[in-house]
């Protein structure tokens, strides 16, 4: 994890660098602010990879040593067959046109983004109850 927080952190310097000088030369707040809160951003994932990594051992991925067959294995579990991002993007989405176009839609999209939300995470939970 190391590479990884070192290419934030060195994004990080490069945006928020860029930024203040872009700010400087062409007087522009919307650039200058969306390049420094680039650069933010890039120091908040660059601080948590590199302090996560100094307190686990090296990865394979991380050492010059390391045998390919080092890095098999399973990695986690991902859900091959739910519908719930579908529906918890849709509901992201019907949020974002209620800020737009009024408060009912917003409300709405909450509505329907909580239920998304409740589904995401109690899925295999409803599943294992089912067949008990």
């Amino acid at each position: 994890m190391k590479i990884e927080g070192y290419l934030f952190a060195l994004l990080a310097g490069f945006l928020l660098l860029m930024g203040a000088g872009y700010f400087i030369w062409s007087g522009d707040w919307t650039g200058g602010t969306a390049m420094l809160f680039g650069g933010g951003l890039g120091t908040i994932l660059g601080t948590y990879l590199l302090f996560t990594a100094s307190r686990m051992e090296p990865r394979p991925e991380d050492r010059l040593d390391a045998e390919v067959d080092e890095g098999s294995g399973e990695i986690g579990f991902f859900s091959p067959h739910s519908w719930w991002p579908l529906f918890l993007a849709a509901g992201a989405s019907i949020v974002t046109l209620g800020a737009i176009f009024g408060i009912w839609l917003l409300l709405l999209g909450v509505f329907f983004t909580l239920v998304a939300v409740s589904g995401f995470v109690l899925e295999y939970y409803v599943e294992d109850e089912a067949e008990a």
